[in-house]
């Protein structure tokens, strides 16, 4: 991967060609063996990191005009701080495999003509023509070690490069799902939303279940193009050609969860029960409560009274701990009720998808992804007034 990222970058190759030593880790480009001088005049060594924007897996642009840097902030000769440098503290995650490359800083500093470097050769020598100047001309020193490292670490799960959680400086919070094993029960109107934000998300595995047929109607509410000859076919099929280009770890069966499934939710860390028939809720939530598998289930009743449509959605958290009290306390149509209003098909698509966006939200704070105050477990949206009921019911965490 370096070399094909050498070699269809030519300002990446000029840096090479150059001598810098030059390293690739996933989504940033490393310039070790930076000479730069302390408060002291003594002589130190850092290194420079930019992120790199892909535009395909091998072409590659700048994010922006700045750099980080790993080292404690430059001097001149006579001892002050170089004053040309904004940015300031602040850190970046970076693989394994570049453990020594310890990020302190980031720096900006752009061309006064143009206000950006025309590649990142350009933005490499500027800089370090202001970093390591003063060493350079202290100590006889200079950059180009040659000391290229050819080591390459690219992300595991994603087929293209993740360039969102560098440009978000995420990385640290989205380590929390590499072991997670995530399982969607029911890829109908919210579960091809909640299949569609997961596919993106850096869990280690997706499974979805669901052995209907993808017709007409599911189109209206799911996400992405209609391929019309994916009409009849299973939705897992439909879903798993839409999606399987994007990452590893995707694997969707067209068949339904009941009480004889325990062998395929094997290894199952957290699921999502995206169903609309109360008697399959039942048998699921049995199952993995049994199983000891921590779930949210979903929920959306709507009616048409008196003209425009009303009605609420629902997330509730079964934790490992309590799933089995909340399961007791009917916070989920667990039956096949003649007058279910669910099972009046009313569903529409943004609403799928905010039950899902808020069933997401909820897991990844249950992660730590995102900040709780309260171990709320039990969630109520009210279409007519936008407003959320939000509750911690018994003991759940």
């Amino acid at each position: 991967m370096f070399q094909k990222l050498v070699n269809r970058n030519p300002d990446l190759a000029r840096l090479v060609e150059r001598g810098f030593a030059v390293a690739f880790d996933s989504n940033c480009l490393i310039v070790r063996d930076i000479p730069y001088l302390d408060a002291g005049c003594t002589l130190n060594w850092g290194a420079i990191v930019a992120k790199l924007e892909f535009v395909d897996k091998d072409l590659v642009v700048q994010d922006d005009h700045q750099i980080y840097f790993a080292g404690s902030h430059p001097h001149q000769l006579d001892g002050t701080p170089i004053i040309n440098l904004g940015g300031g503290e602040t850190t970046i995650s970076l693989s394994n495999a570049f453990s020594d490359v310890v990020v302190q800083r980031s720096f900006s500093n752009k061309p006064k003509e143009t206000g950006k470097f025309a590649d990142f050769f350009e933005k490499i020598e500027s800089y370090v023509s202001i970093i390591s100047g003063p060493a350079i001309e202290l100590h006889d020193v200079n950059p180009y070690t040659f000391r290229c490292d050819e080591t390459y670490h690219l992300d595991s799960i994603f087929k293209f490069h993740d360039t969102l959680t560098t440009r978000a400086e995420i990385g640290d919070l989205n380590s929390v799902f590499s072991n997670e094993v995530v399982a969607i029960i029911g890829l109908g109107g919210t579960g091809a939303y909640m299949l569609d934000f997961l596919v993106k998300s850096p869990v280690a595995e997706v499974r979805g279940f669901d052995g209907d047929g993808f017709h007409v109607h599911n189109a209206f509410r799911s996400p992405g193009r209609l391929d019309e000859g994916e009409l009849g076919l299973k939705k897992a099929d439909v879903y798993r050609g839409r999606y399987e280009n994007f990452r590893h770890g995707l694997n969707l069966e067209a068949t339904y969860i009941d009480e004889t499934s325990a062998e395929a939710l094997a290894g199952v860390t957290f699921a999502f029960v995206c169903v609309d028939k109360g008697s399959a809720r039942a048998l699921i939530f049995d199952l993995l409560i049994e199983l000891g598998i921590p779930f949210i289930d979903v929920g959306m009743g709507l009616k048409r009274k008196d003209g425009p449509l009303s009605g609420m959605m629902r997330v509730t958290y079964f934790s490992l701990e309590d799933g089995k009290q909340m399961r007791e306390r009917g916070l989920a149509e667990l039956s096949d009720a003649p007058d279910n209003l669910y099972r009046a098909n009313i569903q529409i698509g943004e609403l799928n998808a905010l039950n899902a966006s808020l069933a997401l939200i909820k897991y990844k704070q249950i992660r730590g992804f995102y900040a709780s105050d309260e171990a709320l477990n039990h969630l109520l949206f009210s279409i007519r007034d936008l407003g959320i009921i939000s509750e911690v019911i018994g003991d759940a965490i």
